[in-house]
């Protein structure tokens, strides 16, 4: 499907709606916690570092969608700095070679301001995730860094996994939901050893054991190994929500891919990015009919 979308500055829009006379002003329908990396590289086999961060269009998409249906967008990352842009993701292959879109979604992105100073996840967390009707995590390969097993995303994907508000993550993302088991840095370490087995043991108590899900697929990311990253990933995302209990569903590589299951969204890669944002607004709505 064509993308279609129309360049519209995150400051001119709050100008606008500044401006405007209450009864014209867009209402918010509610609020949604899109939550980031921190890091900027991550550790490869071989002592390797590769520099990251999110993807453009995995975090403007959707968050274009989300505020052009009236839904208000806090980021938050651990550290409360300001996140990096993977560069690898800043071009027009990821908008179906198509400049107009991918003008539009940069001009989008290089407007909010949020963006670039999001607030502390154990901030968010101290003050109360109640206001909150989603939660959305961009990918990137930053989040096998520290979202893999950060405290503050176990507590935000507990409490959402315990309401039932829809949970979406695409791409590498995903990754973070190793971050609800109790011995999540344990899991990550046992990965790491190519302890599969025992990784399979520290996740007995993984809350999202046996549901469907997605993520950036091992084909995908040995392609990725050998043409961007130039390095060997020190174990692989989709092995690791095997090894956690996920029923992990892929299809051939760089083909959209989102699948749900109860509150949780995941799309597969990047060319996922309107199938999810789309499937993250009937979400919320589902949940919130009456906003």
């Amino acid at each position: 499907m064509k993308k279609r979308f129309l360049a519209f500055p995150c400051s001119l829009l709050v100008a606008v709606l500044v401006a405007a006379p209450a009864s014209t002003q867009t209402a918010i329908k509610g609020n949604v916690l899109v939550v980031v990396s921190s890091e900027e590289t991550i550790e490869l086999q071989d002592g390797k570092t590769y520099k990251t961060g999110y993807f453009l269009n995995e975090l403007a998409v959707p968050v274009k969608r989300l505020q052009e249906e009236g839904y208000a967008i806090t980021f938050a990352n651990p550290k409360g700095n300001k996140p990096t842009m993977d560069i690898h993701s800043d071009s027009v292959d990821f908008f179906g070679k198509d400049y107009s879109q991918y003008r539009a979604i940069k001009t989008f992105h290089d407007g909010l301001v949020n963006l670039k100073s999001p607030r502390k996840l154990a901030d968010v967390v101290q003050d109360g995730l109640d206001r909150y009707d989603a939660v959305f995590f961009p990918g990137g390969h930053a989040p096998m860094q520290d979202l893999i097993r950060d405290p503050s995303v176990r507590q935000i994907l507990t409490h959402f996994h315990q309401t039932g508000k829809p949970t979406a993550l695409i791409c590498h993302a995903p990754i973070a939901l190793i971050a609800a088991m109790p011995q999540a840095d344990e899991f990550a370490q046992a990965m790491r050893q190519g302890h599969s087995r025992q990784a399979a043991e520290l996740a007995k108590d993984w809350p999202y054991k046996n549901y469907k899900m997605t993520i950036f697929s091992t084909a995908e990311e040995k392609i990725a190994e050998s043409t961007q990253l130039q390095g060997k990933m020190l174990f692989y995302p989709q092995e690791a929500l095997k090894s956690a209990g996920g029923d992990v569903k892929i299809v051939k590589p760089w083909n959209s891919q989102v699948v749900r299951d109860r509150e949780l969204i995941t799309g597969q890669n990047p060319f996922s990015d309107e199938a999810l944002a789309e499937t993250l607004l009937r979400a919320i709505v589902q949940k919130n009919p009456t906003k």
